[in-house]
């Protein structure tokens, strides 16, 4: 996995506290919660538009649950509990994913785009986690989540 732009910078900038936590070997876990820092200036620029202002609510609420579903997923103690979390992150991955869309006209193409790819990597290695759980079958069929110019 390429690392997205300037994820090595913000890595530094998080507290040893975080850091030092075993969660943080996720790479996913470090992923969303990149992608929560990233979405907290999106949200500002649609929450200063009244047109987009439940669009910002929205994807303020589904970013920051992908990380914290993670979270509570990563302490269970069995692969099917931890599985149900992971696709809870899953799921609010998707959602995020879905409200970046509705809010591209403001957050423009580039950005978009970025956030698109982010989502789409987190998608990617949760489906893994969840399939690599004990005890746990992954309800929906292999998705290959690929971005423009990805194979």
């Amino acid at each position: 996995m390429r690392q997205p732009d300037g994820f090595q910078v913000w890595e530094e900038t998080v507290p040893e506290s975080i850091r030092g936590d075993a969660l943080w070997r996720m790479t996913v876990y470090r992923l969303a919660l990149f992608l929560g820092d990233l979405s907290w200036e999106d949200v500002t620029t649609l929450h200063r538009d009244g047109r987009t202002r439940r669009i910002a609510d929205q994807l303020y609420r589904s970013v920051g649950s992908i990380s914290a579903n993670i979270a509570e997923g990563y302490s269970r103690g069995s692969g099917k509990d931890r599985a149900r979390f992971y696709e809870y992150a899953l799921g609010s991955a998707r959602e995020a994913r879905d409200w970046y869309y509705k809010a591209r006209h403001k957050l423009g193409v580039d950005v978009t785009a970025e956030r698109l790819d982010l989502l789409a990597e987190i998608c990617r290695q949760l489906l893994g986690t969840i399939r690599n759980q004990p005890g746990r079958t992954l309800r929906e069929p292999g998705v290959s989540y690929t971005t423009d110019g990805e194979a």
